[in-house]
């Protein structure tokens, strides 16, 4: 058993990844039914919620068939960052989470996400600023550095655990490498088998396979797998990483009803979730992912990404059973 906090997870727990217009509720209920042990919001900015501006509150809706479940911000003053943690504790969620990690440059540019790797000092100063302000388990997610001459993780995450953070996910490249080139492990297994660490480490980047996903349980002795990028459009990947990691068994990819049945369940969900409008617009983004790798899907995606009639979207996904059902995903 991992613990975080009074928050129980199973061993070697799988967690959703927090990513901007992605891992909102119609997709977490997706990846928590194939799975997923921990789950976190969407990334919420601290001067957003203080605010109290409609997009920032609504990425606090959680449901209770999701839990448990975090919700994560960013920011870089204190003062906004202890407001922010007063209203996250209201909505009642397991864990808080501190985005540490962020790359994008609007982001960036205030010193908040992965900005703060410039500033340790600041960084640990905000991180005990929100644990002494609240009575939920705190985490955080970030990077090894700002850049390969800032890689100052092992002391990071040190000092983070001498201020009460409960557990760390660590992204295995630095700022300056956004999502490009190889993850590197190496300081986050050297992290994980510091004798001076207590708390759950939890790797994150390029896990994309179940084969890969133990390799790096073994190599690197982390208490857990974050999954991000992989998780679009393949929920299923939860369950294919359980299923390795407790026996060895390889499951079946998801057949294309499979998948048919899963797209329209985030839409319909997205829809109820947003409204028509935003809800059919931002599910664009997921077709492509869903139905990769099915020969001659062109014409069918681009259908699904600029109709707005929601009937007609249902329809082409109809079309896309029909065509597919018999081809393997």
């Amino acid at each position: 058993m991992v613990k975080i906090g009074s928050v129980e997870l199973p061993d070697f727990p799988l967690l959703l990844a927090p990513m901007e217009d992605v891992s909102d509720p119609p997709f977490r209920a997706l990846c928590k039914e194939q799975g997923c042990d921990l789950m976190y919001t969407e990334f919420i900015s601290v001067e957003g919620l203080i605010r109290d501006a409609a997009k920032s509150v609504q990425k606090l809706d959680i449901y209770d068939d999701e839990r448990p479940i975090g919700i994560q911000i960013f920011g870089a003053e204190i003062d906004s960052m202890r407001r922010a943690a007063e209203i996250v504790e209201a909505a009642q969620p397991e864990i808080l989470d501190i985005n540490f990690g962020c790359p994008v440059k609007k982001v960036v540019c205030k010193m908040a996400g992965a900005g703060i790797l410039r500033d340790i000092d600041k960084m640990v100063t905000l991180t005990d600023a929100i644990v002494k302000n609240t009575n939920l388990p705190v985490t955080v997610k970030t990077r090894l550095g700002w850049d390969d001459h800032s890689k100052h993780i092992v002391e990071v995450a040190e000092r983070l655990q001498d201020v009460g953070i409960q557990a760390l996910s660590i992204h295995g490249r630095t700022r300056k490498q956004m999502y490009k080139g190889q993850a590197d492990w190496t300081l986050i297994g050297e992290i994980k088998n510091n004798p001076r660490m207590h708390i759950p480490i939890f790797g994150n980047g390029d896990i994309d396979s179940p084969a890969k996903a133990v390799a790096y349980k073994e190599r690197y002795g982390v208490d857990g797998i974050m999954i991000g990028r992989a998780s679009i459009g393949n929920p299923w990947i939860f369950r294919e990483i359980k299923s390795f990691v407790n026996d060895g068994s390889v499951l079946s990819s998801p057949t294309v009803n499979e998948k048919v049945d899963a797209v329209k369940r985030h839409l319909c969900h997205s829809i109820e979730w947003k409204g028509q409008k935003l809800g059919i617009l931002e599910m664009r983004r997921h077709y492509g992912n869903y139905f990769r790798g099915l020969p001659h899907i062109k014409e069918y995606r681009a259908k699904l990404v600029t109709e707005l009639n929601p009937k007609v979207i249902y329809d082409v996904l109809e079309e896309i059973r029909d065509m597919y059902s018999a081809i393997p995903a």
